[in-house]
Order: C-alpha cells, then sequence, then structure tokens
C-alpha cells in the first residue's frame, strides 16, 4: 500500500494515475512487488525487498549508493502480551523519503498527522527533518515500553519475594511456572528493544553525515535523540539484569520447593522402615524368642513400632524440616 504523506495535506492512498515523483515522503506498508516497482519507477530510486531489509550484516544495513542512503533497522512492536520485531526500511535522498515496513507503527502515523496539520506557509519540511521526526516518535514509544516493561517486572519482584506466598504446593508450584512465563516474555522483549535501539543509533549517525547543510536546530535534534538512545541502552541494560536477578530467584525458590519435596519423602521413608524392621522381627515366629509366648507381647510390639514413627517425626520436627518451630 502507498501512502503519499506530502505537507499541509492528509495522507493518502495512491491508485496508478497518481504522480508520486513530488511527494517528500512516500510510505511504503507491506508493499506489492508491483508497487515497489512503481515506485522505483517514478523516483528513479531502487527501493530494498523485504530480505534485503532482513540482512544482519552492517553494510547491507546503512550503506549509500549514488547519493541515496539505504539504512534498515529491527522495530519492535508490542501488542497486549505478545511482541515481535519486524524490520523497517529509510531510503533518503536529497528530496525524498522513503519508508517500507510491514507492520503498522504508532510513530509514523502520528508524524504523518503533524505533517497533515502543518501550516503550508511555513514552508514543506526536508526529507531529513521528516526522517528525524520519525525517529525520535519511534525513542519515545521504545521508552514507552521500557517503562511499561520496568512495572511489570517491579510486580513480578514483589510477588516472588511477597512473604504471603501460596502454601498449596500445587499453588505455589503454578505460581513459579507463570512467572518463569512472564520472566522469559520480558526477556525477550528487552532483547527486542536492544537490537532497536541499535539500528536506530547507526541510522542517526548516516544521517548525521549528511546534515551538514542542514539547520543547526535539526542537527541539535540529532544529537538529542542520540543521548536519548544512549539513556535507554543504560536502562535496557539495567533491565536486562533484572530480568536475570529475578529469573535466578524464581530457580532458587523452585529448589527450595524441590527440597521441600525431597525433605516430605525422606521423612516418609524414614518412619517406614522402623515399624517395617519390628514387624518384620516379630513375624518370624522362631521358638526361642523370649516374647513369642509372652502374654503382652503382640501390645509391646504395637507401641514399640509406633514409639519407632513418632520418635523420627519429632526429631525432623526439631530440626525444622516441617516449617518453623
Amino acid at each position: 500500500m502507498f501512502l503519499v504523506r506530502p505537507a499541509g495535506a492528509p495522507a493518502r492512498e495512491t491508485g496508478p494515475d497518481v504522480d508520486i515523483s513530488k511527494a517528500v515522503w512516500l510510505d511504503l506498508i507491506n508493499p506489492t512487488l508491483d508497487e515497489v516497482a512503481r515506485a522505483e519507477k517514478a523516483l528513479n530510486t531502487h527501493i530494498p525487498r523485504r530480505n534485503e531489509l532482513e540482512e544482519i550484516e552492517s553494510s547491507s544495513r546503512h550503506h549509500e549508493q549514488d547519493g541515496t542512503l539505504y539504512l534498515s533497522t529491527p522495530l519492535v512492536r508490542r501488542e497486549e502480551n505478545t511482541a515481535f520485531s519486524l524490520p523497517i526500511g529509510f531510503v533518503l535522498t536529497d528530496n525524498h523519503l522513503i519508508t517500507v515496513r510491514y507492520t503498522d507503527y504508532y510513530g509514523f502515523d502520528i508524524v504523518g498527522r503533524r505533517q497533515a496539520e502543518r501550516d503550508p506557509a511555513k514552508g514543506s519540511p526536508s526529507a531529513n527533518e521528516i526522517l528525524v521526526e520519525i525517529i525520535e516518535e519511534i525513542i519515545n514509544r521504545l521508552a514507552d515500553i521500557l517503562e511499561g516493561l520496568g512495572r511489570d517486572l517491579d510486580a513480578i519482584s514483589k510477588r516472588v519475594f511477597s512473604t504471603g506466598s501460596p502454601r498449596d504446593p500445587a499453588r505455589a508450584a503454578e505460581m513459579l511456572r507463570e512467572t518463569l512465563r512472564r520472566l522469559g516474555h520480558n526477556g525477550d522483549l528487552a532483547s527486542m528493544i536492544r537490537d532497536s535501539l541499535l539500528g536506530l543509533d547507526r541510522v542517526l549517525i548516516y544521517i548525521g553525515d549528511r546534515t551538514e547543510k542542514e539547520p543547526q536546530a535539526l542537527k541539535t535534534r540529532i544529537k538529542v535523540a542520540g543521548r536519548d538512545i544512549a539513556s535507554l541502552n543504560d536502562f535496557d541494560a539495567q533491565t536486562v539484569n533484572k530480568v536475570q536477578f529475578l529469573l535466578d530467584a524464581t530457580l532458587g525458590f523452585i529448589s527450595i520447593e524441590q527440597n521441600d519435596g525431597m525433605k516430605v519423602l525422606t521423612v516418609v521413608s524414614a518412619i517406614g522402615i522402623l515399624p517395617t524392621l519390628i514387624a518384620g522381627i516379630y513375624g518370624m515366629n522362631f521358638h526361642d524368642m523370649p516374647e513369642l509366648s509372652w502374654k503382652y507381647g503382640y501390645p509391646y510390639s504395637l507401641i514399640l513400632m509406633v514409639l519407632s514413627v513418632i520418635l523420627p517425626l519429632f526429631w525432623f520436627w526439631r530440626r525444622g524440616w516441617f516449617g518453623a518451630r
């Protein structure tokens, strides 16, 4: 789909009879091969396909050819409890900005509405200005995602270290499993955000090299955006460390739960050994056994077996295996 975004006018989807060569910003959303070919013909510029945008080599993601700058970066998007990362591409010429993406992104729509509300009397923004504004909105969106991720980790931390954890083993195990799932999701999200920030930082570096003729205000915005990315990288690194800390803590609690289960099995095994031994001894029926013909031999053996259960239980209780004394 084509979206032509001229200054002072709303974005509009174009048909085959619309001249797109004069558009400052051409937004290609999940374009077909025919749409890409049409844009290339109208602007006389190569537009990268999806497989080109998905390349991971730096030389493929950022390069200049015949005065045209080709930039791409993975960009994370979060929808409810799902996060995914898709590539976006920027083709920057002296007069045009072409964006190629394969899903909707809120930052692009925000910038598009601003361009539609822009006063035509103030002049049309340059392609560099539009690109910097898009990157600024993407950075703001990534900051919002990181803030939400931080709040989620705070909630997980309170839940993991809460003294009011469920005493029911089944509920406790389910809580720990759910915690592991959430931590895994948050760890993946933090990793995707880091990749997005790294790509945007490189994009800004390449843009900065082409702004010699741009106003000082735009150069300042690029520097501020770079500092914002640096601060978000620091926050993301702190978030990854917190995810790892909570993961270690959760695994530690799982080990404790397993140890408690082994204690129960140990107690059950221990209290069953002595009664079995006593019953085995007095089940031998040897003629020379003193208790064989004793009138109180049977209750004596029962009492002995009960004591052999009570005494180990008391010993385990004194050692704190059944919780706080």
